[in-house]
Formats: C-alpha cells, sequence, structure tokens
C-alpha cells in the first residue's frame, strides 16, 4: 500500500508539474508567457520557426505530464518526457552546466531519471495504466 501511494505521489507532483510548464507555454498560464511570446523567445535563441517549436514543447510537456500523472501509458509518457528534456538540455540547459541556479540542466536530468524510473517499475496500484 505505501508503494502505491509513493508512486501515486512521484506521478502527480512530477505529471502536474510538467503539465503546468506546458500550459505556461501554451496558454500563459501559471505567470507563463503564452505561445507567442514563448515562440519568440525561442526564435531568438535560434529555434525556428519559434512558434512551432514553442507549440510542440508546450503539447509534449502537457500531454506527457498529464498522462505520467493519470498512469496511462507510463512507456509513453515517459518517452515523451525524457524526449522533451533531452531537446531542452541541448537547446538552452547543458551550455550552462549542471546547476539549475545558472539555468543549467539539473531539473530536466530529475525528470529524465523520474519518467525511466517508473517507467521501468510501472505506474503502481493507483493508476488509469494497470
Amino acid at each position: 500500500m505505501s508503494i502505491a501511494l509513493g508512486l501515486l505521489l512521484i506521478r502527480l507532483v512530477v505529471g502536474l508539474t510538467l503539465a503546468a510548464h506546458g500550459s505556461q507555454k501554451l496558454f500563459g498560464w501559471f505567470g507563463g508567457y503564452g505561445l507567442k511570446s514563448t515562440g519568440s523567445w525561442m526564435a531568438s535563441i535560434g529555434l525556428r520557426p519559434g512558434i512551432i517549436i514553442a507549440l510542440l514543447a508546450g503539447l509534449a510537456e502537457l500531454t506527457g505530464g498529464l498522462l505520467f500523472a493519470l498512469g496511462l501509458w507510463m512507456p509513453v509518457a515517459a518517452a515523451i518526457i525524457v524526449l522533451t528534456m533531452i531537446g531542452s538540455i541541448a537547446s538552452v540547459h547543458f551550455r550552462h552546466g549542471f546547476w539549475i541556479t545558472k539555468n543549467g540542466m539539473e531539473y530536466n536530468l530529475i525528470l529524465i531519471a523520474v519518467a525511466v524510473g517508473l517507467a521501468l517499475v510501472g505506474p503502481g496500484e493507483y493508476a488509469l495504466g494497470r
């Protein structure tokens, strides 16, 4: 029982946080900038077309995060999260090193580890995809 609750807690916190990041990009919710501004920023760092990249990143974070939180299609959810975070590391965070305080890849690597870990052990009892 405690393992199932632990997995549920991990899935909800990580999945809903990632989904919230996606909704920041897509809709400007939770203090985000929305699609147009996020797209402009992405274009400014060389990711073109910025609005399409922002749309894809936002959709991946939102979809992957919600699937992960629900424990539905865990291998797919984990793959979406891992690929999105690898893209984020490659395009933005790697050159800044490890620590998030310097815009590094710390947060992205934690998300990758959690996504892969739960894909390997499964979503737990309290999951739609059981």
